[in-house]
């Protein structure tokens, strides 16, 4: 199945969630924002969204480091 991820093409499984989405990016669910067809998903949900077909998905990763002076 395809949706759009980030702006690109990106293929996935029939069925899956966000949060299986974010497992198979390697990206730790506390640090991402997920956009999905235009709405801010909650995190809570992220178990509970399944994609389908076409659907856009952005997603935001928070990155942190640096120094203050």
């Amino acid at each position: 199945m395809n949706i759009i991820l980030n702006g690109e093409p990106h293929e996935v499984p029939e069925q899956t969630t966000l949060s299986q989405l974010l497992t198979q990016l390697q990206f730790d669910p506390s640090r991402v924002a997920i956009e999905h067809n235009l709405e801010v998903a909650p995190r809570e949900g992220y178990h509970s969204v399944v994609l389908a077909e076409g659907d856009q998905i952005e997603i935001v990763h928070f990155i942190g480091g640096g120094s203050l002076f």
